[in-house]
């Protein structure tokens, strides 16, 4: 059964069979050369019941707009075998490379691979919005106008490999320039033209609907925030333009989720909102700076809700915060609740991590908190995200008799040196060792793992077994651990269940 695949979908195509592995680069800058203004249009579409006839007025309006990008490098191609299979015996290599190359083993040589991708201008002087998935790596990037046989060279401006946004620029003048809309207003149900040039067939535009808005969790970027639309959307569309009815860019298409590499009605578009602010960051400083709050993050569960006594499940559980961080200098505690930043919602940890990435470092932020069923308002000023920081038989008690069955089907022991040099737990961390959890029991159900340390119960530090016994007997409702991952170096609540 072949699963569901999401890509990014700029189309790659090779000389001979060769292993397509994109990696994935860091900020790339140059030094910054100009304040770059967009032309705009903010004002909310027109909603009405009417059927429209034809679409092209507002694909003559755009199409200028948008450019084919072709790319190439240099790599090593990869040996084939007897049996005609590609290497690791991969069926998606000839799903897109075809059967060329196959059959006998040869020699690694040079090989120059080539790309496709689309973009979209947004200045007069030459600067193009596109995917860095479409030019990260590339040794020569060609910008085709559209109507136009005539190839520019390309060089990169800057990228951000973690919003997947790259900015281009072409030596020319006077170019057509697409007109940006407000992802924000965008709503499901919207008409959306989808512009790009699939499969290198030449610029395509399709039409379909705003399927969802605001889609994260996809495992695709680190910072997401996705448009989904039907709007069908193939390899070499990366980079092109998601349009509202009138023609204004409202997001860049940059994925599908397909099982064949084709479009299956599910593509994702990052909003241009977002674009925006990156861009104009890329093209004035040379680089992506963010606002770091310094906190772990939790998904709210209907255990964790009702263990808090929250109202709902909107807003993120602080399960660590970083010492010397901004949340510390601020107040922030783990087993906190956020909310709001700058009164604007905080849905989940991902749509959290987004408002706070799209703020200047050591800008004020206004952050929300629930403590102890309270609202608060704490003021952060916040620090800039570090570099290289992603997104997550021995002495002591054995578990049968000091622990007493304090929780039911967990052995329990206190940190010795000797302990914690044998399982590498961190000097910081303080608590009680989980050593033994039975798989039947119910704090197996809840979450709580063999190599887990109970660091506080109930909201009360636990560093030793009479601390979490006097912890666990103060409250009657459902007891609420922070504890800490051996296994992932992470903090999280767990809510155990009776």
């Amino acid at each position: 059964m072949r699963r569901n695949i999401i890509r990014k979908i700029s189309r790659w195509v090779l000389p001979l069979a060769a292993c397509a592995i994109i990696a994935i680069a860091a900020v790339k800058a140059t030094e910054a050369k100009q304040n770059l203004e967009f032309d705009a249009d903010r004002t909310p579409i027109t909603r009405n019941e009417g059927v429209y006839l034809s679409y092209s007025s507002v694909v003559k309006k755009v199409r200028p707009s948008i450019v084919s990008i072709s790319t190439s490098k240099t790599i090593q191609s990869h040996s084939t075998f007897g049996d005609g299979m590609a290497p690791f015996g991969d069926d998606l290599f000839r799903r897109f490379f075809g059967d060329r190359g196959f059959g006998s083993p040869q020699q690694q040589t040079p090989q120059k691979r080539t790309g496709l991708g689309s973009g979209v201008i947004v200045s007069k002087d030459g600067y193009i919005l596109t995917n860095n998935h479409v030019v990260d790596g590339s040794e020569e990037i060609k910008v085709t106008l559209n109507g136009s046989d005539k190839e520019y060279d390309a060089k990169i401006v800057g990228a951000d490999s973690r919003s997947d946004i790259a900015v281009l620029k072409i030596e020319a003048e006077n170019l057509p320039v697409a007109t940006l809309g407000d992802s924000d207003l965008v709503e499901d149900g919207d008409v959306v033209l989808a512009f790009g040039n699939p499969f290198g067939v030449g610029q395509t535009v399709t039409m379909g609907i705003v399927s969802a808005t605001g889609r994260n969790n996809l495992g695709i970027e680190e910072y997401e925030n996705f448009i989904q639309t039907d709007a069908a959307i193939n390899p070499g569309n990366s980079g092109g333009a998601l349009t509202d009815a009138v023609g204004r860019v409202i997001g860049i298409n940059t994925a599908i989720y397909s099982r064949t590499g084709g479009s299956l009605g599910i593509g994702f578009a990052i909003p241009i909102n977002m674009a925006e602010n990156i861009v104009k960051q890329i093209v004035t400083s040379g680089k992506v700076i963010r606002g770091y709050l310094g906190v772990t993050l939790q998904k709210l569960t209907d255990d964790l809700v009702e263990g808090f006594e929250l109202k709902g499940k909107s807003g993120a559980l602080v399960t660590e915060v970083r010492e010397g961080s901004a949340a510390e200098k601020a107040g922030i505690k783990a087993g906190d609740v956020i909310i709001a930043v700058n009164g604007k919602e905080a849905k989940d940890s991902a749509s959290l991590g987004l408002m706070v990435a799209g703020l200047a470092p050591g800008e004020s932020a206004t952050v929300r908190v629930i403590r102890d069923s309270q609202e608060k308002d704490i003021t952060v000023v916040l620090d800039e995200w570090p570099e290289g920081l992603d997104r997550y038989g021995s002495s002591g008690s054995s578990p049968a008799s000091p622990t007493g069955g304090i929780i039911k089907g967990v052995g329990l022991k206190e940190i010795t040196p000797d302990l914690r040099s044998e399982m590498q737990i961190p000097d910081k961390i303080t608590g009680v060792f989980v050593s033994e959890v039975d798989p039947e029991s119910a704090a197996s159900g809840s979450g709580l793992m063999v190599g887990d340390v109970i660091m506080e119960c109930n909201g009360r530090s636990t560093k030793t077994i009479e601390e979490l016994k006097s912890a666990l007997a103060a409250k009657n409702l459902r007891t609420r651990l922070l504890v800490y991952s051996q296994s992932r170096g992470v903090t999280r609540f767990v809510i155990l269940k009776k």
